[in-house]
């Protein structure tokens, strides 16, 4: 039987100060959604069916779920009455519902709950509860003995309620039947004048239904997302997390406090990441890197051996053994084969060197294909824009390119060529020439 799952992401944020649907908003390089959608996959949930506003709903799509609209925000309770009537019935199905502004829950949280519910017979409802510091604006969880009695709204309690530091957490796994025949008999007569799904525990504690609570052991896990102070909260535990993960995987992070990291990131062991660096969008780091400090990576191939100092890399494919920095910038459609020397105020874009190709200092290669061993000198540049298109460079193996060459693209200087320095080249070099001046003519032969 499918195991299917509710998550409620239709509130406005308000308190965000946003445009943007506030499960939008990144953590770590992705929206906080994203990370509950995963958690639940993993957790081996088979349906995620999202609860949406008018702004959030055209894009769930890219989560691969399904997106239910709640067209009028009133309370929680509202949004599964609305979800459950798009669902299927499922006879004796279980359905976990969870809040798309908590993505630091993990998957072994909604594991535990789901076996909570089916642990022992007759459960009807399994709640994640935690102990939180006071003052908080999480619903307080109400017992009698050790029984949970109800959940009793922040807004809507007294002040000895508030005195309790047991808190709901939001995250439910309920008998499909017991769950449908509660949220249809839900009233709004509270402070708010909204539909509380809380309000079901009350009514299966007196309607003598078994409720097994499970304990989160740390209430950051649990944090739910209202604002720009407890987004920039989650933002550093989910990159202590990532950085954790790394170390535990034979990465050397330097200092995780300055290390900034995304999810599914592959970094090969031996690495180490001085701080200031960030990495993101899939970046691919073979074994024994060097990284940083002060590095920025955004879906980068590293090879083994790379050595990246205080230099952007972005898009690009780098081999074995390559030395990036400092001060370079590496864009978009760059590949550097093995060996290859990029130095400090080199930018290159949309280009190959070929291996042990060496630009060293002050350069702009772009459009451009170097070929091995070929040294390019300081200053120079691929003029590789016409005004209308951009013109490719190609230089061969083995060449010599002195210092402020200007190579006015569409250009071709063959293998084992020479220009002088400040020459400006417009013509193509032929093999094994020596050219220089401006515009640049061949050398003299003694």
């Amino acid at each position: 039987m499918n195991l299917r799952a509710i998550v409620l992401a239709a509130g406005k944020g308000t308190r965000m100060k946003t445009d943007v649907p506030k499960v939008l908003h990144e953590i770590c390089g992705r929206p906080m959604l994203w990370y509950v959608v995963q958690a639940l996959r993993q957790a081996g949930v088979d349906d995620i069916f999202v609860v949406t506003n008018p702004e959030l709903h055209p894009r769930i799509s890219a989560f691969k779920a399904k997106a239910i609209l709640q067209a009028q925000q009133l309370g929680t309770g509202h949004a599964v009455q609305v979800a459950l009537g798009h669902l299927p019935v499922q006879e004796g199905g279980r359905l976990l519902i969870a809040c798309g502004d908590m993505p630091l829950v993990q998957a072994e949280l909604f594991r535990g709950l789901v076996g909570s519910l089916g642990a022992q017979p007759n459960v009807a409802l399994a709640m994640v509860t935690v102990k939180m510091p006071l003052p908080s604006n999480f619903g307080r969880v109400v017992r009698k003995g050790t029984a949970i009695q109800r959940v009793v709204e922040a807004r809507d309690a007294t002040p000895q309620e508030l005195e309790i530091d047991e808190m709901n957490a939001g995250i439910y796994a309920f008998d499909e039947a017991v769950l449908r025949d509660a949220v249809a008999r839900l009233r709004n007569d509270n402070a708010q004048q909204e539909y509380y799904l809380t309000d079901t525990v009350d009514m299966l504690a007196r309607g003598g239904k078994r409720i097994v609570p499970v304990i989160a052991g740390d209430h950051l896990h649990v944090l739910g997302i209202n604002d720009r102070i407890e987004l920039a909260r989650a933002r550093k535990e989910m990159n202590r997390r990532l950085c954790e993960q790394h170390m535990r995987d034979g990465v050397t992070v330097i200092d995780p406090d300055a290390t900034y990291l995304e999810p599914e990131l592959r970094i090969g062991r031996d690495t180490v990441i001085y701080p200031n660096t960030t990495i993101g969008r899939l970046s691919e780091l073979g074994d024994r890197c060097t990284i940083g400090p002060n590095a920025r990576l955004s879906n980068v191939k590293l090879g083994s051996g790379v050595t990246v100092s205080e230099s952007v890399l972005i898009d690009s494919a780098i081999a074995n053994d390559v030395s990036i920095g400092p001060f370079a910038h590496v864009r978009s459609g760059t590949s550097l084969d093995e060996g290859v020397r990029i130095g400090n105020f080199v930018e290159i874009k949309k280009s190959h060197l070929a291996a042990r190709a060496k630009a060293s200092h002050l350069s702009y290669v772009g459009d451009a294909t170097v070929g091995e061993r070929t040294n390019i000198g300081a200053g120079t540049i691929t003029c590789n824009f016409d005004g209308s298109k951009k013109n490719r460079t190609t230089i061969g193996k083995d060449v010599s390119i002195g210092s402020n060459t200007s190579l006015i693209a569409p250009v071709t200087i063959g293998d084992g060529a020479l220009t002088g320095a400040s020459s400006v080249v417009t013509k193509d070099v032929p093999p094994g020439e020596r050219v220089a001046g401006n515009p640049a003519r061949p050398l003299r032969k003694e």
